[in-house]
Parts: structure tokens; C-alpha cells; sequence
């Protein structure tokens, strides 16, 4: 492990420290860098969240910021993770012209400042990726991807460095040798040689990006792994860590989850019934974690420091974050649960979903398609997410699909969606 002084600096999120004034008819007024940064116009409708003492404004879900490019849907694993296991799509890598295409029509959106590459394959495996990567870099975008990592040898690492690659999520599912195999199939070690290799090209070159960020799967199989990914996480210098839960689409993944009573406890107001329970910051160990454990799995509405635990269900991150998707063949959906038909497990039922594609690239412009009245009314919809309460009900035909549900919502139906009700989340 390199001493500190030697580490690199890893870049932070901007934070405004900066003063709103109401004006004489109760419109709050944000300075102009603050709106500029989040691509606020006049005329765009915030959402606002509120507790006791705290206000939180929500961007409008109208404004492009990040597409998630699906280079390829070819792998070269086959992880028992995967959507692979249930569904017989033909495995293509997205035409260079084809991308091409999709960065000449994302500089109309002036919002746009992030692509990520990702979706189902492993884009490590598309033979134009560096390139891919520093035309969208030479375009002003910040530029992110997914990996297994197994692929990563020196010479396209040292590739993915020099086209300018800002992030690079490298999928670890184990922190052992067999755990890690029993998931992927695949070698641990393989894994963190290539990003050892990664870091001493950083020092080579004198630049430190891509920054490194792991991406853990939680299930019954290898949840036991996650107290040592952080040791993992500083051995490979990563400085970001995700954690997310298992979305089965097999029914042997239906029993590993780690979130069948989860799904169950919806956020709830204070009440009599419910009291609200507030934790201040204080050493968590197998003493004090029982404490917050045990509220977890009760119905009250939990705060760590006035922070609320349960603030992500009923959002959709890929809404309020201005996402959208373009698979390898040019069609758009409005996020990654949607961009392919498959087949997952909520509460014993098989449940399909069928894929929502708003256009294709290669038929209109991506302006037209986001701006596209059936869109504009798709991202309210989920934004608002009045959507009947699925993952916390019994079950019924309409959990089958997401088709419909309850409420009478139109296709697609989101209340069964494990993304919005903060289970799954992705890069």
C-alpha cells in the first residue's frame, strides 16, 4: 500500500455554500451559479421535500444530464447474477457509426454531462471502447463505466488512462477466491492483478484517473463477504464502494434475497403507533448495532442525525437524476429496468417485464424523443409515483407484469420496481 502522500487526489462533488433570498411575493430566489449548475430555466417546476427544520429541492426530471450508453450486450462471463440466465436476445456490440450518431445528437441537450457505459454486457469486450471513450471526452462529457474487470490487461487499461476515462465501476461479488467464483465463474485474483496493473500505469503516466469505484451484489451467499470489501477497496485504492441487493430473475435468486421483509415496511409518518425514532452518530459495534437494527426491522420511521434511513422509497433515480438509456441497437428507455423484456420474482410470483422503448436514434433525433409529449408525461408520472404500493402488498394478478396495476396505471406500471423502492441501485 503506497504511503498516503502518494495517493491521488480524488476529486469531490462541487457544493455550493451559498445564500437564497425570498423575494416580496414568497418565490425563493437561488444564485445564479446554483441554478446554472443544476440546468435550472425559468419556468421549470421543483419538487419540494420537507420535514421539522429542513427543506430539500428536487431538479426537474425534464433535463437530460446523463445517458447511459449500452455499448454492447456481449459477455464474456456468465454470471449467475445475470438476466442471461432468463431471456435469449442475440448478443451485438454497438456500431461504431451508431455511437457516433448518438454523441452528434446529445450535443443538442445542453444539460447532458455524463455518459456511462453500461447495460448488460461488458463493455471491455467492444473492440472500438477507448476510442468510444475519447469522443466523448473530446465532446465535454465526464465519461463512466461498468466492468467485470477480467478483461482489463495493462495495455487497454493504459488505453481506457489515455482516452481520458473518469470512472471505472469494476463489479466484485466476493471478497474471497470462492466466493467470488461461486458468482461469477470467474478468478478473484485475475481480477485484482489487472487493477494493481491499473494503478501503477496511473503512477507511470501521472495522471489519476479513472478513479475506482467497487460495485458488490448482496445475497445469502456471499453478504458475509461484505465486512472485509472496504480492506479490498483500500488494497486496490478504489474510493468508492456501492452496495447493491440481488434483482432475482431465476428462482434459486428468488431465495437469496437479503430484502423479503424490507419490502414490507414502507416509509411511515409519526404516529402514536409508529413513534419517530431518532439516533444520534456514535460507534456502531455488535452492542449499539442491535439497537438501530432492531428499529430497522420495526415500522417507525428511523433519523441518524436527523437524517432520515428511508428516504429512497417511492423515487426514481433515474428520473430525478435525468437519466435516460440507449441500448446497442439505437432504442431509447427511460432507464435500465426497461430497456429489455425479462423475468424476476416478487413475493413467489414469476413476474415479466416488458420492455418501454420511447423511439430509436436512428429514426429521430434524441431531442425530439426526450421532448416527445409521451415522454414528457412518462417522466411526470414516475416523478409524482402515484403508483399502487406492490412490493409491500400481498399480491395479485396485476404484480404478474407491469403491464397495470390496482390503481388502473398505465403501461409501464412502476410500483413493483426494486430500483424505486431503493433495493437495487446501479452506477
Amino acid at each position: 500500500m503506497p504511503c498516503r502522500d502518494a495517493l491521488p487526489k480524488i476529486p469531490t462533488e462541487k457544493i455550493f455554500e451559498a445564500t437564497a433570498c425570498v423575494d416580496e411575493a414568497g418565490r425563493l430566489v437561488l444564485p445564479a451559479e446554483v441554478a446554472a449548475h443544476w440546468g435550472l430555466r425559468p419556468g421549470d417546476r421543483l419538487r419540494l421535500a420537507t420535514n421539522s427544520h429542513r427543506l430539500a429541492i428536487t431538479r426537474s426530471p425534464h433535463h437530460l444530464v446523463k445517458l447511459y450508453v449500452e455499448s454492447t450486450t456481449v459477455c464474456n462471463l456468465a454470471c449467475r447474477t445475470c438476466v442471461r440466465n432468463t431471456w435469449d436476445e442475440p448478443a451485438r456490440h454497438m456500431p461504431l457509426d451508431l455511437y457516433q450518431q448518438v454523441l452528434e445528437q446529445a450535443r443538442a441537450m445542453p444539460d447532458l454531462r455524463l455518459l456511462s457505459f453500461g447495460g448488460i454486457g461488458e463493455p471491455l469486450t467492444h473492440p472500438h471502447l477507448p476510442e468510444m471513450v475519447a469522443q466523448a471526452k473530446a465532446q465535454g462529457l465526464t465519461v463512466e463505466l461498468i466492468t467485470n474487470g477480467t478483461l482489463l490487461e495493462p495495455r487497454l487499461a493504459r488505453a481506457l488512462i489515455e482516452a481520458g476515462l473518469d470512472l471505472l465501476w469494476v463489479s466484485i461479488d466476493g471478497t474471497t477466491p470462492e466466493s467470488y467464483d461461486d458468482v461469477r465463474g470467474a478468478q478473484l485474483q485475475v481480477v485484482l492483478d489487472h487493477l494493481s496493473d491499473l494503478q501503477r500505469i496511473h503512477r507511470d503516466v501521472g495522471r489519476f484517473t479513472p478513479q475506482l469505484g467497487l460495485v458488490f451484489v448482496a445475497m445469502k451467499r456471499n453478504v458475509a463477504d461484505l465486512p472485509q470489501l472496504p480492506r479490498l477497496a483500500r488494497r486496490v485504492e478504489a474510493a468508492r464502494i456501492m452496495v447493491t441487493n440481488v434483482l432475482p430473475y431465476t428462482r434459486e435468486l428468488a431465495d437469496e434475497i437479503l430484502y423479503d421483509r424490507a419490502l414490507f415496511l414502507p416509509r411511515s409518518a409519526p404516529s402514536p403507533l409508529s413513534p419517530q425514532f431518532s439516533m444520534p452518530n456514535m460507534d456502531w459495534d455488535a452492542q449499539t448495532g442491535t439497537v438501530l437494527v432492531g428499529q430497522l426491522r420495526a415500522s417507525a420511521p428511523v433519523y441518524l442525525a436527523d437524517a432520515p434511513l428511508d428516504w429512497s422509497r417511492n423515487t426514481c433515480r433515474f428520473i430525478q437524476q435525468g437519466c435516460a438509456v440507449v441500448g446497442q441497437d439505437g432504442r431509447v428507455a427511460p432507464c435500465l429496468g426497461l430497456l429489455h423484456p425479462y423475468t424476476t420474482y416478487l413475493h413467489g410470483y414469476e413476474r415479466r417485464i416488458r420492455a418501454y422503448h420511447l423511439g430509436n436514434v436512428t429514426d429521430r433525433p434524441l431531442a425530439e424523443i426526450w421532448g416527445d409529449a409521451e415522454y414528457v408525461a412518462f417522466r411526470e408520472r414516475v416523478a409524482a409515483f402515484d403508483f399502487s404500493p406492490c412490493t409491500i402488498c400481498g399480491g395479485c394478478d396485476d404484480l404478474k407484469a407491469n403491464e397495470t396495476d390496482c390503481f388502473g396505471s398505465p403501461f409501464p406500471a412502476c410500483g413493483g420496481c426494486l430500483w424505486a423502492q431503493g433495493m437495487v441501485q446501479c452506477p
